[in-house]
């Protein structure tokens, strides 16, 4: 009775560990939805988990599941918050930023080449050599990201190095929507960024395990470098083999992205997964070959499993032990152990199980957007196959699993502000078998002959190389040619009914219930994708201006009804980086904005019209206006470079506003020939000047042209982004004291070297009144004018704990 009794118990335990697992792995995940500072999270949630314990021990009986959750769910809680607080601990002293200091330590990635020729790192720290950092008076960075510039193409001296670096802490632009380096560095433990200045080779610097890894991995990059890099499709063997992807170019990411095949070039769950399955099958053939009394079944299960684990984890290490690299470990080693093992169990236990186990190893995994997008394709997976009666042939098998991550992950991409490819569908269809079955098989096999038998060989492995990974190629770029659509407009609950309705149709044994669901989505997607080109902009309910934060540069959205115009595109530096593509493109397809009705390009600099050609590629545009027109058509196609006006004069009525353009009668080339434009809303009153970069010059023929007696009749509010960055070339102080403006906003990069806005400038505003914001400290910045006056947000106010200006005051923004 007792054995059949502890038989019937065992279920029961199941649900509350699976539920265990759950509540811990909430606890984790929830720290980032949470506005409040890890040190805050850390002395509440031990109090809340101390009145947990409590309450869990005045119960009569032990059995009650909520207080045990609840302590699950704190612990969790407790182990992201403590890890965070941790990592924001080690800062980067405030008199430290901007001058040189020494450090030594390792390199802990592996060099990648940068712009103006120079080598970027990640450096490990093991010591700081500089006086006033000997005894800290908190913990300073250990993991610092550094450019090397102006090394004349030297490489580097050694693996281990003193540095003298001039070092800043973490910055990165800051918007509602695109990619956010901070985020980036955050998620990585660089918690310091900077230049260096000199460099020594250091080998008497003590060199750890981690440190001896790093060296290793940097070596066998070299020798893969060097015995494969005639190969024409060498930055994809590097990327496949060893996870080297710093000879990718910008055509490749433009196909990779286009074709939803990033997922190919991260050595992640499918590479893992196709060594896991090819040991398994060998190994599990071998042994049973040996007699049965030599080996028994549970045993040859056993070793297969420790042999699969064990090659698992050599090519891990191989490849880098990369993030997605050791979560896809994890994955395989959980997995392996149930499968192998024959786990009677769900297989959700063993989901549930990895995903604790990332979560207790990496606290910090869910600022990674592929621990969402990998964990969701397992979950969708697992909706699609666990529990069948028969399994699938593999071409169903194939077509039922695109279609299931298509539908189940499209809901994630659009949390995570992401466009799903129709592309992705129909490029994995292919490209997934054809990398499993053949390209991989045939890398690790031409590998191990080069290795064995030597040069002889290289030549020819290479031609395979070339042959597999060139049709693969071939096939990418012909779905990337095809043009076609990306899906990211319907809004998320109505994403996530149809990724519902999907998965039931993949897994509802009756036909004719696929058959009308398989209709049902089938007409919808036609009619979003016919639909798509012609609809217009999203209206908004009050007009709009946002100054996106892109550094030292400039870049204004003005939305009003469902105009849309863009003054300025930003910096952007052909192959290293461009606003246009990390900034203005996420920021509108967020806002809904599918075409630009006027284009401003106050003139010609880069920092100002950079990345035009891929907006032009990107959105349909209308008007399009410059001070420096004909300098800007040069670099042009030249069908597009004809519809380039110069900049207008007068006011135009624009959806509520009025548009009032300027421009000098003298100046035509340089910053003197910027376009000016006022945009005001007579509903409040309020007038916002975009001057580009205007001189001294232009600003005295500004006056003279009474603008500012214009002014003075409309009694206008006045805001004013700042001339030329806040520099001592603009922003005189008679054109300042003409436009008494109430506010000035300055477009400047964070530390940059130009110093802008200068000390000088900030004072002559503050002198007149103004209150002054600067994009550098506040991010992204927009106003919304309604009939009571101009609303401002900042988006520092909206952004999460690890973000170093979240949460401070307008007056501890600090503006010279």
């Amino acid at each position: 009775m007792s054995r059949i009794s502890a038989r019937l118990r065992v279920p029961r335990l199941r649900a509350p560990g699976n539920a265990y697992l759950i509540a811990f792995c909430s606890g984790v995940i929830l720290l980032y939805r949470l506005a409040l500072w890890p040190a805050s999270v850390w002395w509440l949630a031990v109090a809340m988990l101390a009145a947990a314990i409590w309450w869990w021990s005045r119960l009569p009986s032990r059995r009650h599941l909520a207080p045990a959750l609840l302590c699950c769910f704190l612990v969790g809680l407790l182990w992201a918050g403590w890890s965070s607080f941790h990592r924001l601990d080690q800062k980067l002293g405030e008199s430290e930023q901007g001058r040189t200091v020494g450090v030594s330590g390792y390199l802990c990635s592996l060099p990648s080449p940068g712009s103006f020729d120079s080598l970027r790192f990640d450096f490990c720290v093991t010591g700081w050599l500089d006086e006033q950092s000997a005894a800290p008076s908190i913990p300073r960075p250990q993991k610092l990201r550094l450019a090397w510039y102006g090394r004349e193409g030297r490489e580097l001296p050694d693996h281990r190095l003193r540095l003298d670096v001039v070092l800043k802490r973490p910055h990165g632009n800051l918007n509602s929507a695109g990619f956010r380096y901070e985020d980036w560095l955050f998620r990585n433990g660089i918690r310091a960024t900077g230049s260096i200045r000199d460099i020594a080779a250091a080998p008497g610097i003590t060199c750890g395990w981690v440190c001896h890894y790093h060296q290793r991995y940097r070596q066998v990059a070299q020798v893969v470098h060097e015995r494969f890099r005639e190969a024409e499709y060498y930055p994809l063997i590097a990327s496949l083999l060893i996870g080297n992807r710093n000879y990718l170019t910008d055509e490749h990411w433009q196909t990779l992205k286009a074709t939803g095949t990033i997922h190919l070039v991260a050595i992640s769950g499918l590479h893992l997964g196709l060594l896991a399955l090819a040991v398994g099958v060998s190994v599990r053939k071998l042994l049973l070959l040996l007699p049965v009394v030599w080996l028994p079944e549970h045993r040859i299960r056993l070793w297969t499993f420790c042999l699969v684990v064990g090659a698992c984890f050599l090519y891990a290490l191989l490849a880098g032990f990369g993030v997605p690299t050791r979560r896809a470990l994890i994955m395989v080693g959980i997995g392996g152990w149930y499968l192998l093992l024959a786990r009677e169990t769900s297989p959700w236990r063993p989901y549930l199980l990895a995903l604790t186990l990332v979560l207790a190893l990496d606290p910090f995994a869910p600022l990674d957007q592929g621990f969402w997008l990998s964990f969701g394709a397992v979950t969708v997976l697992l909706l699609a196959f666990a529990g069948r009666f028969s399994a699938p042939g593999w071409l169903k098998g194939l077509v039922i699993a695109q279609l299931a991550i298509f539908a189940g992950l499209w809901p994630i991409l659009t949390e995570l502000g992401q466009q799903q490819p129709l592309a992705g569908m129909v490029a994995n269809l292919v490209a997934i078998p054809w990398l499993s079955l053949v390209v991989m098989p045939l890398l690790f096999a031409g590998v191990l002959l080069g290795v064995l038998l030597g040069a002889p060989v290289l030549n020819g492995v290479m031609s395979v190389f070339d042959l597999v990974l060139g049709v693969l190629w071939s096939w990418l770029q012909l779905v990337q040619s095809l043009s076609l659509p990306s899906l990211a407009d319907p809004p998320g609950l109505l994403v996530g009914l149809l990724a519902v309705c999907v998965l039931l149709a993949l897994r509802f044994p009756m036909a004719w219930f696929r058959t009308l669901t398989m209709l049902v989505v089938l007409v919808w997607g036609g009619l979003v994708i016919w639909d798509t080109p012609a609809r217009a902009n999203l209206p908004v309910p009050v007009p709009e201006v946002v100054i996106w934060d892109v550094g030292q540069g400039l870049s204004v959205l003005v939305r009003s009804e469902s105009r849309v115009l863009i003054y300025d595109t930003g910096p952007g530096v052909e192959g290293v980086y461009s606003s246009v593509e990390s900034v203005l493109i996420p920021g509108l397809e967020a806002r809904g904005v599918r075409r630009i009705d006027d284009l401003v390009v106050s003139h010609g600099d880069n920092d100002h019209a950079g990345g035009l050609s891929l907006l032009l590629q990107s959105l349909e545009i209308g008007r399009w206006f410059s001070g420096e027109a004909q300098a800007i058509a040069e670099n042009l196609d030249s069908v597009v470079a004809a519809r380039i006006q110069p900049c207008p004069d007068g006011v135009r009525y624009w959806a509520g506003l009025a548009l009032n353009f300027w421009h000098s009668s003298v100046a035509d080339e340089g910053n003197a020939a910027s376009c000016v434009l006022e945009v005001y809303h007579p509903g409040s009153g309020t007038s916002l000047w975009l001057t580009g970069d205007i001189t001294k010059a232009v600003e005295r023929e500004m006056l003279e042209a009474g603008v500012h007696r214009r002014l003075a009749e409309r009694r206008a509010q006045q805001w004013v982004v700042a001339p030329h960055h806040g520099s001592r070339t603009s922003s005189s102080p008679d054109w300042i004291r003409a436009m008494a403006p109430d506010e000035v906003i300055y477009t400047a990069g964070y530390q940059h070297r130009y110093g802008h806005p200068h000390p000088e400038v900030t004072r002559r505003y503050r002198d007149a009144g103004a209150q002054a914001l600067n994009t550098a400290c506040s991010g992204e910045i927009s106003i919304t004018f309604n009939g009571e006056g101009p609303v401002i947000h900042e988006r520092r106010h909206f952004s999460p704990f690890w973000i170093g200006g979240a949460g401070l005051a307008r007056d501890q923004c600090q503006i010279p």
